[in-house]
């Protein structure tokens, strides 16, 4: 459980970099989703029409609303879950590790992604360590430091790699019991904000994380363990931006999101890829692309 401390430095900027994003990587859903994605229990079939149009609505907000430089890779039939690219890549400033994937058939996805970052003239790191595991939906950046959940998904291996990938940061590890990620539960609502689930494994995460850290976080507690995924955008001319779950899904976690006077709130639907395991955090990697393309 003890932190990977690959640097004690507090990292670049004090949390003030977070949320800033100039480019954003997203890719289509592939029919083949609704039959073969991978979900941690059998539940209700996913209405695929419904779940094409949700995801358009939140590339929209992304490209038109919001005014990101949006790259909208194809989507893949022979890859299920492609659509959830945060997990095959983690970007921080202009460096970015192409993870390998804790399910097997999910291993091809980093394909298509290398390929997208490389045309951003990233720095690219590959994780070749067969040992080694790492989802992005596990990878918590918090603008000062990484926390990295242990799950079925994300190994010790794997953190270590991230740790010695970004070398500025301080990374800790925090054991995932009973979600996916890291991120099924938890995500920054903002600087300095970590907006968490209630149930008893979310809340006892957190309280890991607090002792990890040197740096005292805030926190914003949500009813529901799903609508604690939120994206955060600091957007030149916007300011604080929040991507949060929509009423009508999740009526008394977005009141809490209400709360939030300082933010430009969008509520969005995500009923359909909910269904597996996909939360909003899930569907896209955010770049802040500071020198010339």
């Amino acid at each position: 459980m003890a932190g990977l401390s690959s640097s004690s430095g507090g990292g670049g900027g004090g949390g003030s970099s977070l949320g800033l994003c100039s480019h954003v990587v997203v890719r289509g859903l592939p029919e083949s989703l609704s039959q073969h994605a991978l979900r941690i229990e059998k539940g209700p079939e996913v209405d695929f029409a419904r779940a094409e149009r949700e995801h358009q609505l939140y590339v929209a907000v992304l490209k038109n609303k919001l005014g990101l430089q949006v790259l909208e890779l194809p989507a893949d039939e022979s890859l299920p879950d492609c659509v959830f690219v945060e997990d095959v890549a983690v970007v921080c400033e202009e460096t970015a590790l192409i993870t390998r994937p804790g399910a097997p058939s999910r291993r091809k996805e980093v394909d298509a992604m290398k390929k997208a970052l490389e045309s951003l003239n990233l720095n690219i790191v590959e994780m070749t360590d067969e040992n080694a595991t790492l989802d992005g939906g596990d990878v918590l950046f918090t603008g000062r430091e990484f926390f990295v959940g242990l799950s079925k998904r994300t190994n010790q291996r794997g953190a270590e790699i991230l740790a010695d990938t970004f070398k500025d940061y301080a990374v800790s590890t925090v054991p995932v019991y009973d979600s996916l990620h890291l991120k099924s539960f938890c995500s920054m609502a903002g600087p300095n904000l970590i907006a968490i689930g209630s149930t008893e494994a979310a809340q006892k995460a957190l309280k890991t994380m607090q002792q990890m850290s040197d740096h005292r976080y805030d926190k914003l507690t949500v009813p529901d363990n799903a609508a604690a995924n939120c994206l955060y955008l600091n957007i030149p001319g916007k300011g604080h931006v929040l991507l949060h779950r929509a009423p009508e899904e999740y009526p008394e976690s977005a009141k809490v999101f209400e709360k939030l006077k300082d933010h430009m709130l969008i509520p969005i639907t995500n009923t359909e890829v909910e269904k597996v395991d996909g939360l909003l955090t899930c569907c896209s990697v955010l770049i802040n692309k500071t020198s010339e393309l």
